[in-house]
């Protein structure tokens, strides 16, 4: 089985080149390319939507160099969260849902393994690094503002705003 790391903010757009600014917004898409999971930042006024083949994107403001670090989290805790909504088809809970799985394949905790189509949603397939459970998370094709709005409330819940 691959490994998949997840970059963090290059600062720089991928389109245009120029460099990010603290406090910009931006927009940072997941692909696979290569068989390796990538992360691409753009400009606000470079962003065209994600393009075709995205297995995740997200709006985010670029953090300063020298920020303070957030409180950590144990993956755990997440882990649990994650498990806990598995099932869920409340819309709120499967948006949460998706946002802890892209938190904790940044932790390695969760490894994308493939997508799939089901019922016209994009399904994730993860496995757990620990037990090699698979869990399949719907991809709920949210906008960007839903999105940057789910995005808050994991954070809020996290305790990192």
């Amino acid at each position: 089985m691959v490994d998949y790391q997840i970059q963090p903010c290059s600062r720089q757009c991928c389109v245009s080149g120029r460099p990010l600014q603290p406090g910009e917004t931006c927009y940072s898409v997941l692909m696979v390319e290569e068989g390796k999971l990538v992360r691409k930042d753009y400009s606000r006024e470079a962003w065209q939507g994600p393009p075709a083949g995205a297995v995740g994107h997200w709006l985010s403001k670029v953090q300063a160099a020298d920020r303070p670090k957030r409180l950590a989290i144990e993956p755990e805790m997440l882990f649990d969260c994650f498990v806990r909504l598995e099932g869920q088809t409340e819309p709120a809970r499967v948006n949460f849902r998706y946002v802890l799985a892209l938190l904790l394949m940044r932790r390695k905790r969760l490894k994308f393994e493939e997508t799939r189509t089901a019922d016209g949603h994009e399904v994730l397939r993860l496995r757990c690094s620990q037990t090699r459970t698979i869990h399949e998370v719907v991809n709920p094709s949210l906008s960007d503002e839903a999105i940057q709005a789910v995005q808050d409330e994991v954070f809020k819940v996290l305790g990192w705003q």
